[in-house]
């Protein structure tokens, strides 16, 4: 346990992110007043102090006269991250950088006309930012831009939530709950689903849909009668022929089957995710994904015979008792697969996850990513011919590093790009989605429907009048 005390509440988030990063393996409370702290941190006169209380350093950095809370906020971070890692004498990758979005920064200077040069010498200047990071978010920040062009002016994208899956992932924290439990209230759940699809159609009448991701949970949960239920009302209220990406959350291998995967393409799905998160069956067993490396290939190759041409795999790097030979094994199958894109997840080791509280109660080594491994994933998506398109960062990811997709030209996953840069509504359906939009004043502002599956079916009603209420902010 690594405790902090801080004589102040604003900054507790940024503290706890960054000294977390240095002590992955710890669990780190923040707070005022904490009892018996292996840090401090506090404000005195215009300067931020940082010490480490059994007396290896006692720093300090001046507070600009005026500065604003962005500006402040950077002085500490700069402060805790220079004393960390000159007394730990290691530097972390992403420096202080705790922001989940790192693509926003230089696509953010692009838009200002920033060159190259300056755009990655603002980076490491202000970030501490390593030259390999500043280089990718910088090469996917203008592979964006171009990715993105084809949005309309008015356009806006649909989030549809399934929060059913076969059986629940040990790393999970998603709204996700067995399929088993709600087998008699799936079509009410649906039905409600259809409400938030006509009042949206209703509401945003005149405007583009640019794209519609169904995810989850597990989305072909569903059964085939489901899926086509799902589906024919999304067709009902939307066109589905304008749509610039029509993305299907096909992760679990084993919920996929060959007539579902006819329903999604006789809907116009024109992207699926079939996940193996890792090619070694040990591993799977592990982590209670409950499906054989063989049902990944065999949904796979099923995929492929439905006529998908746009297909995602998903890995996940960090997971328990992987090391290199592992990753080289999952990286040298998928290979073979030829995907059409590959997203390389770093793992996170959620707070509500069943992994984080084995990890407790079993006392297991928290996992920890590796430059190598990250290396041996970046080879093989360069091997596909596969391009980094869109990345973003977690709190407690292992090593410090980041979620990258990679993709061959024309296939790149627009919605994914859309989540992350927030600069078209995103409007969210089911339980637990979050609903987004962007404001009169170009800032996001966000309502939520609830994440219990029967309380967000009671509450409908509800749920459809805070997306009218935010609607009018736009």
């Amino acid at each position: 346990m690594i405790k902090i005390s801080t004589d102040s509440d604003n900054f507790i988030y940024d503290i706890h992110s960054l000294v977390k990063a240095f002590y992955p393996g710890d669990d780190v409370t923040v707070g005022q007043d904490v009892e018996d702290p292996d840090f401090t941190v506090f404000f005195s006169g215009n300067k931020f102090c940082f010490k480490k209380c059994d007396g290896s350093f006692d720093d300090s950095a001046s507070v600009p006269l005026n500065a604003d809370r962005p500006d402040v906020k950077n002085v500490l971070k700069k402060l805790i991250y220079t004393s960390l890692s000159t007394h730990l004498n290691f530097t972390l990758p992403w420096g202080d950088l705790t922001g989940i979005r790192p693509t926003k920064i230089p696509m953010k200077l692009i838009n200002e006309g920033k060159t190259d040069e300056e755009i990655l010498k603002y980076m490491k200047d202000t970030y501490f930012i390593s030259d390999e990071k500043g280089l990718l978010s910088l090469d996917i920040a203008k592979r964006e831009k171009e990715i993105l062009n084809p949005l309309h002016p008015d356009g806006y994208s649909i989030y549809i939530g399934i929060p059913f899956c076969p059986t629940r992932c040990l790393y999970c924290s998603f709204t996700s709950n067995p399929i088993s439990m709600f087998k008699d209230r799936v079509g009410d759940y649906l039905a409600c689903i259809g409400k938030e699809l006509e009042f949206t159609s209703r509401a945003r009448a005149g405007k583009s849909v640019d794209t519609i991701y169904v995810g989850g949970g597990t989305p072909t949960t569903l059964s085939a009668a489901e899926l086509d239920v799902l589906l024919s009302l999304i067709g009902k209220y939307y066109n589905i022929s304008s749509l610039l990406e029509f993305t299907v959350e096909a992760g679990r291998p084993d919920s996929i089957t060959p007539e579902k995967l006819k329903v999604l393409k006789e809907h116009g799905v024109t992207r699926i995710s079939v996940n193996p998160q890792t090619m070694n069956q040990k591993t799977l067993d592990v982590i209670g994904r409950r499906h054989t490396v063989g049902e990944f290939l065999k949904a796979y190759n099923d995929a492929r015979e439905a006529g998908f041409d746009n297909i995602n795999n998903d890995i996940i790097l960090g997971l328990p008792g992987e090391g290199e030979k592992e990753v080289s094994h999952t990286i040298d199958e998928i290979i073979k697969l030829k995907p059409d894109s590959l997203t390389v997840h770093s793992l996170a080791i959620k707070r509500g996850s069943l992994l984080n509280e084995r990890i407790k109660s079993y006392g297991l080594d928290t996992m920890i990513n590796s430059p190598s491994t990250m290396k041996i994933a970046e080879d093989g998506a360069k091997t596909l011919g596969l391009k980094p398109y869109y990345l973003y960062r977690q709190k407690n990811m292992a090593g410090n590093f980041e979620n990258t997709g990679y993709a061959r030209e024309g296939a790149y996953g627009i919605y994914n790009i859309l989540i992350m840069e927030e600069i078209e509504p995103i409007i969210a359906m089911g339980a637990g989605s979050v609903t987004k939009i962007i404001n009169s004043f170009e800032k996001p502002e966000r309502c939520d429907n609830v994440k219990d599956i029967d309380l967000y079916i009671d509450s409908i009603d509800e749920m459809i009048k805070r997306k009218e209420e935010l609607f009018m902010h736009e």
